[in-house]
């Protein structure tokens, strides 16, 4: 099976038929292989495994994302942010602190035609844009209280907090729970899902609903998230 068979399979298995998102992923797939050749940005590298790894693994994301504003928090080789974009009508706001990441990001948003879509470089706990999106998501950055500490005062009230963990993080989900209740957030509910074509591979979203604002005192210098999680 080509990867384009594989992804357009599994994109249908999820009720979506784009073949330009098809088109769009598969030419995202060839930027990042190619590029990390010279850039370490994934560790799968081959093109079939990076339709179900990444893509199909993200896709399930995207109708969380449909017409809002959605910020990815530490997006790395721009997982879930880029399959969020190109299988939604989200206006989406790549974030990362290396810098190297959000010019290739860059260069994959002008090559895609991605007009909804930023790259920014700095780090989640300076960005100056609190409270501003619908919807802030991570992928596997950091452990869930580290991440909803640099996540929730970036989303709305009324907003979402959605992290992509794997779904042996029960023991990561309770010890967050403090720090959710304290960032203004309340566990909503927990989503496992088969990843299409993976020969039954799953993963999890953790939902979290912003149902108050952050405390101004957060989120803290990174250090000291690091030294004394909530």
């Amino acid at each position: 099976m080509t990867a384009h068979e594989l992804l357009t399979s599994g994109l249908e298995q999820l009720g979506q038929h784009d073949p330009q998102a098809v088109d769009k992923l598969l030419a995202f797939s060839d930027l990042l292989l190619e590029k990390n050749k010279v850039m370490n940005l994934t560790a799968v590298t081959d093109p079939l495994e990076v339709v179900t790894r990444h893509f199909l693994d993200c896709a399930p994301l995207a109708c969380y994302a449909a017409g809002k504003t959605v910020i990815d928090v530490g997006c790395g080789a721009g997982f879930p942010g880029i399959p969020v974009a190109i299988l939604s009508d989200a206006k989406v706001t790549l974030l990362d602190s290396l810098g190297k990441r959000i010019k290739f990001l860059q260069e994959v948003i002008d090559e895609l035609g991605l007009t909804g879509t930023q790259a920014v470089h700095a780090r989640a706990e300076e960005f100056d844009h609190r409270e501003e999106f619908d919807l802030a998501t991570s992928r596997a950055v950091a452990r869930l209280n580290v991440l909803a500490e640099l996540s929730l005062p970036l989303v709305k009230v009324g907003g979402y907090f959605i992290a992509m963990k794997a779904v042996g993080s029960d023991e990561e989900i309770e010890e967050a729970k403090n720090a959710i209740t304290i960032l203004g957030g309340r566990l909503e509910r927990v989503i496992d899902y088969t990843v299409p074509m993976s020969d039954g591979r799953k993963s999890r979203l953790v939902i979290v609903k912003k149902i108050k604002s952050t405390p101004a005192k957060y989120p803290r210098r990174f250090q000291k998230i690091s030294a004394a999680p909530l």
